[in-house]
């Protein structure tokens, strides 16, 4: 499984940006697809997931200001980010749960990841 992402960048407070990633490879079906960061000194942590039956969630910290959607026929998943303040700064990694057989357990795979800077 590869998973190709883009969309990071330098943005001031209170600004947007959009990050985008689509998956390919050996896989049968996806489970879902999310982000993750890691901030500056701290480990990483869950953004959002889209599970492939729609149901979206948000860690707490960005509920209301990051929102996620998927393009299934791409295999993609994007990450809409508003409001954008300084403590988002960090590597943004995009996630997949997928299936290699029908049936089978999901395998979970992490991206390179993109920066995100959020600096005036």
């Amino acid at each position: 499984v590869q998973l190709q992402a883009s969309g990071g960048g330098l943005v001031h407070p209170g600004g947007s940006l959009r990050l985008s990633c689509t998956a390919s490879g050996n896989f049968v079906s996806i489970a879902a697809m999310g982000w993750y960061r890691q901030l500056p000194g701290q480990q990483r942590e869950w953004v959002a997931v889209q599970v492939s039956g729609g149901a979206k969630n948000y860690a707490d910290s960005v509920k209301g200001r990051f929102g996620i959607s998927r393009d299934y026929a791409k295999n993609s998943v994007y990450l809409q980010m508003d409001s954008l303040q300084s403590e988002d700064t960090g590597v943004y990694y995009c996630h997949i749960s997928y299936r290699i057989r029908s049936g089978g357990t999901p395998r979970d795979y992490w991206g390179q990841g993109t920066q995100v800077t959020v600096s005036s």
